[in-house]
């Protein structure tokens, strides 16, 4: 049997969500076979707290118009089951990430009216309507009995509810039962006045028949000629009266015989405008409750009043768990048992110094926030310049391109096919891209390396994690403006930055697969870091918005201390693709983790919202070390700078609207990590690209043939000529599907003959298991800087 999971679509749903808690039933998603097997992590989050009702409270008997409780659902191949927060109410049975999240956003729903449901085995259960099929597992066979049960009783009231039998009013409502008397006391009065109608029409009838015979009986006697015309139209006007109380009274009944049929429809109308309206009520008063928790949470914390104390920040959340619903990334909502916090700023006097260094525990003293040595004096606003001028290339570069030229082009026109596909596979026209390739986008991460240099002479590994986690974030200061899209590499196109002399790092990067496009990127500074990724670019166009995925982990490590940091990227999303001026957003959750030390940073990239008091693009988290002690709150935007403070103590305030206590960082005053640079004068004119950005597709010498620097058709639309380039990126395009057909030829030739045939392999990296991740990655094997050093590019394949 085909699998199917239905999923929630995100951003244009939000405000519905809100006001009526109708939830999306557009978008599906496929699980496999891989779906019977949990994974040990999901495994344990139903050991901590069941897939069970009894995990989220005391719910109500399985027999009762509503049940709550959690159970796994089946996410996709990547993450497996999930658990999910499943609420049953009137025949409909919707899941949220958390119970919190009722309050706003529902992942999905399902009804029950028209749904199958089935049972696997000892615990799963799975229901299917239509196309929408839901795979959960329980904690227990017990539990999967429980919700079995409630299932079915909710699946048959809703079938009567539907067919609207008689014998279903003892399970309705009061309020339903009153409108139900309303509703028949109306039609009781309609069909009262319809039989005073009849009598009329039926005296009118009497009446005037008798007129009629009257009437006959005048024209009969020997009148004057005049009198006898006249009598005859008075007899014409009677006969004309009584056919039209005759029309009068079977309007009147057929109007009765509508109602009638239409009372039902009319009955099952006002039920559910009445369900909407105390779902609203119950949405209000949850959000009305969460409000004032949160009041009382701000009032109850430690240093919180007073000149000394001002709030930093909001509840955040420090832990969380990535989008697994396949689609929107708008949402990115904490897990149930992640912990929230908020920041107060601590006032300096209130504690003493008492010998202990920057690099100590969380309960550290402010006097050692602004010792002279710290690296972090280095990073403040008063050494951002110094900053700019390290940056500085000794050798000149170029500072300007030619300016963008002003193309008018019918977007619909050529989106209107795209919906769904996946981005790599659609062809585009230069237009839609900006004068860079993938691989040297990728290579624009490295803009904030010194970052990374200001880390290397960190000697606590939380502090260092500070500066990883502000270079993470610095990634994206480039793209809140760049909404055009980098051209797509071709397999074996590479990418080099020599800046080893300059800047003191190199790096390289090559297009190691095409189907599904994947990058390899390998950065060695002399400096004290090495850094290396592949990353694969998951895209879909939704009508509305273009999703890009990033998918593939980034390593950095240091080689004096061994440090090795590991984390992943967010989702990006360009919003306002067919009507309204594209913006950019980023939205998600990165977690860095210490390989060595076990130390942590979790930041938080809140998705920009029309009704939230934050500040747009914010970022939040926390430094923690291998035990879970807190030690700095990140804080900042992606595209202006990043902030650390060092947590002084931490406690515990009021209860949240769940029950649960939120963590509450006393910090000492901020200090600035990263800041982002100004853009070059007529940014807007030249695609908005950095300083770096305008260099990167310089023409330079002694690069392999295969550089991007030498690819034709970016080359020529960097020039302003358009017309060109897209007549020469198709060329290379039937090219390279040339290439890959002779491939797919070998392959079958291969098979027939009985041999293996290993496809393309990379030039300048290998496959191989990570040793960290456990996945498989392409990872540099050199030999690239040592070829360029002797001229030798016999080995790259021809593909411009």
């Amino acid at each position: 049997m085909g699998k199917a999971a239905a999923l929630c679509s995100g951003s244009t749903r939000g405000l519905v969500s809100l006001l009526s808690a109708v939830p999306c039933l557009a978008c599906h998603e496929l699980p496999g076979p891989g779906r019977r097997a949990m994974s040990a992590e999901t495994a344990g989050a139903g050991g901590r707290g069941g897939g069970g009702a009894a995990a989220g409270g005391a719910p109500a008997a399985p027999g009762s118009d509503t049940y709550k409780g959690w159970l796994f659902k089946w996410t996709n191949y990547l993450k497996g089951y999930q658990r999910r927060w499943f609420v049953l109410s009137n025949g409909l049975l919707s899941y949220y990430r958390t119970q919190a999240e009722m309050a706003h956003t529902c992942r999905g729903t399902i009804n029950l009216s028209t749904a199958h449901i089935d049972t696997e085995d000892s615990c799963n259960i799975v229901l299917s309507n239509g196309g929408r099929t839901y795979h959960l597992k329980a904690s227990s066979e017990v539990e999967r009995q429980r919700w079995v049960t409630a299932l079915e009783l909710a699946k048959a009231k809703a079938i009567r509810m539907r067919n609207n039998q008689s014998d279903d009013s003892g399970d309705e409502e009061p309020a339903s039962q009153s409108d139900k008397s309303e509703l028949h006391g109306t039609l009781k009065t309609l069909s009262s006045k319809l039989e005073d109608l009849s009598t009329c029409n039926d005296l009118i009838a009497k009446h005037g028949a008798a007129l009629q015979r009257s009437l006959s009986e005048l024209e009969n006697l020997k009148l004057p000629a005049e009198s006898g015309e006249k009598i005859k139209a008075v007899n014409e006007r009677a006969t004309l009266f009584r056919i039209t109380s005759n029309a009068m009274i079977n309007a009147c009944r057929d109007f009765l015989d509508l109602a009638e049929t239409h009372s039902r429809k009319w009955q099952r109308a006002l039920q559910y405008e009445r369900e909407q309206r105390i779902r609203l009520e119950e949405t209000i008063e949850q959000l009305a409750k969460q409000h004032n928790s949160l009041e009382r949470a701000c009032r109850g914390a430690p240093g919180s009043t007073g000149s000394a104390g001002t709030t930093k920040g909001s509840v955040q959340s420090a832990k969380g768990e990535a989008s697994d619903e396949d689609e929107e990334t708008e949402y990115f909502d904490a897990m149930e048992d992640a912990p929230a916090f908020i920041t107060v700023t601590a006032d300096p006097k209130h504690h003493r110094r008492s010998g202990s260094n920057l690099s100590g525990a969380s309960e550290g003293h402010p006097e050692d926030w602004n010792l002279e040595d710290s690296v972090f004096e280095s990073s403040n606003q008063s050494s951002y310049n110094e900053s700019c001028k390290d940056l500085l290339p000794k050798k000149r570069r170029r500072s300007r391109i030619p300016d963008k030229p002003n193309y008018s082009l019918n977007l619909w026109s050529i989106m209107k096919n795209c919906i769904g596909k996946e981005l790599s596979k659609i062809p585009m026209p230069v237009n839609f891209n900006e004068p860079l390739s993938m691989l040297q986008r990728l290579t624009e991460d490295l803009e904030y390396h010194e970052l990374l240099d200001k880390a290397v002479k960190c000697e606590s590994s939380t502090e260092q994690m500070c500066f990883v986690a502000a270079f993470s974030v610095s990634s994206y200061s480039t793209t809140v403006h760049r909404t055009a899209k980098p051209f797509n590499p071709l397999l074996g196109e590479t990418y080099e930055l020599d800046r080893l002399e300059e800047l003191g790092f190199r790096s390289l990067c090559e297009q190691v697969s095409h189907h599904p496009p994947a990058a390899a990127h390998h950065v060695f500074s002399k400096r004290g870091w090495t850094l290396w990724q592949e990353i694969t670019i998951a895209s879909k166009f939704r009508g509305k918005y273009l999703s890009i995925m990033p998918l593939g982990a980034i390593h950095l490590e240091f080689h004096s201390s061994g440090n090795h940091y590991v984390w992943r990227k967010v989702t990006s999303t360009v919003h306002n693709i067919i009507v309204g001026k594209l913006w950019i957003d980023q939205s998600g959750e990165i977690e860095i983790v210490n390989h060595k030390s076990k130390d942590k940073c979790q930041l938080k990239f809140t998705p920009y919202s029309y009704f939230s008091r934050d500040v747009p693009r914010k970022v939040t988290g926390v430094v923690s070390d291998a035990d879970g002690k807190a030690h700095y709150v990140m804080s900042g935007t992606w595209d202006e700078k990043m902030e650390c403070s060092k947590i002084v103590q931490s406690s515990h305030g009021s209860a949240g609207s769940e029950g649960k206590q939120k963590t509450v960082y006393q910090t000492l005053s901020p200090k600035v990590l990263w800041k982002k640079y100004p853009l070059p004068e007529n940014a807007e004119n030249m695609y908005f690209f950095s300083s770096l950005a305008l260099t990167l597709n310089e023409p330079e010498e002694r690069v392999a043939p295969t550089d991007s620097r030498l690819r034709p058709d970016q080359r020529l639309m960097e020039s302003g000529r358009w017309d060109e380039a897209n007549v020469e990126k198709q060329r290379l395009e039937e090219k390279q599907r040339a290439v890959r057909r002779r491939r797919e030829a070998e392959a079958v030739e291969a098979l027939e003959e009985g041999k293996d045939y290993e496809g393309y392999i990379p030039l300048w990296f290998e496959r191989k298991v990570d040793p960290i991740t456990g996945e498989l990655i392409c990872a540099y094997k050199g030999g690239y800087w040592e070829a360029k050093d002797k001229q030798d590019w016999s080995s790259c394949p021809d593909i411009f």
